[in-house]
């Protein structure tokens, strides 16, 4: 039996979406789930392997015009998935009939890999409703395959795989076959951290932080964290900590019984909130996050 692997670019627009797929697809809770736009930052890889075949899911950051020096490392990360794709995955809300990202559009029209076009959310539209998606979708893009879906429901997500293997080329695995991801612990850490403060803020406040795990001890029953959150701004700070250390405790806690099912081991998450000012215009401290190289 000939081995399959390849890699799979997942896009979503609006740009929510992508991520469930992601974890659904992978079976891992690795990519944090948001409303609000941009909550993905790099490029994360879930890896599913199976004997005759490894696919390697990309979660990239949502397409758009870089205004400052974060987001020009972000439009890299998702060149780099562009380059490496065998197969995109572009999911849409059923009813959104336009894509307002004209630079994601010009790409789709000139795109050579093989494009799945993922209509979520079918459990909310009526048959003929749906029928007319499908026929509007692929009239857009001629040479994709439409493709229903429920991601709730978790209709039609086997069929989807069974797809997504017989799309991909035959080639020997990229990663070891018992692997899950490309990134580390400390990573999913991090991440965790900033998806309560994605939930729990507002404004301008989620997009001035990165997180940074200082010290990452695991012992045979408990993983002791210290992790810095680091804001641009002294206001931002105080939002952060919140009235007698509020909100910092309730985003420790939120963060700390997730990471508990995650490791499956007890976690002491404790977290620290610093001013760095101008991050993310600042190419020595995107290097040092892993923003650029």
């Amino acid at each position: 039996m000939k081995h399959r692997a390849g890699f799979v670019n997942i896009l979503g627009y609006p740009n929510v979406g992508k991520s469930t797929l992601m974890n659904l697809l992978v079976g891992e809770q690795l990519s944090i789930i948001s409303p609000k736009a941009q909550t993905t930052r790099h490029r994360i890889l879930g890896i599913v392997n199976e004997e005759d075949y490894q696919i390697v899911y990309s979660d990239t950051p949502g397409i758009l015009e870089p205004s400052y020096k974060l987001q020009e490392g972000m439009m890299k990360f998702v060149n780099g998935a562009f380059e490496d794709a065998d197969l995109i995955l572009l999911i849409i809300e059923c009813g959104q009939r336009k894509l307002d990202n004209e630079k994601l559009n010009r790409f789709l029209l000139k795109n050579t890999v093989p494009l799945f076009i993922i209509l979520n959310k079918i459990d909310l539209m009526e048959q003929k409703q749906l029928e007319e998606e499908v026929v509007y979708w692929k009239e857009k893009y001629p040479k994709a395959d439409v493709l229903p879906l429920s991601a709730l429901h978790l209709f039609n997500i086997e069929a989807l795989k069974e797809k997504i293997v017989a799309t991909i080329p035959v080639s020997p695995p990229y990663f070891p076959k018992d692997s899950l991801t490309d990134k580390n612990e400390r990573f999913f850490v991090e991440e965790k951290v900033r998806e309560h403060i994605l939930t729990h803020y507002k404004k301008e406040v989620p997009y001035s932080v990165e997180i940074e795990v200082e010290s990452f001890k695991e012992k045979e029953d408990i993983i002791n964290i210290d992790a810095n959150i680091y804001v641009a701004r002294e206001s931002q700070k105080h939002i952060i900590i919140g009235k007698g250390g509020r909100m910092l405790k309730k985003v420790g806690t939120k963060a700390r019984q997730d990471l508990e099912k995650f490791f499956g081991k007890k976690i002491f998450l404790s977290l620290f909130v610093k001013v760095n000012k101008d991050w993310r215009n600042d190419e020595g401290q995107l290097k040092r996050f892993g923003y650029l190289n």
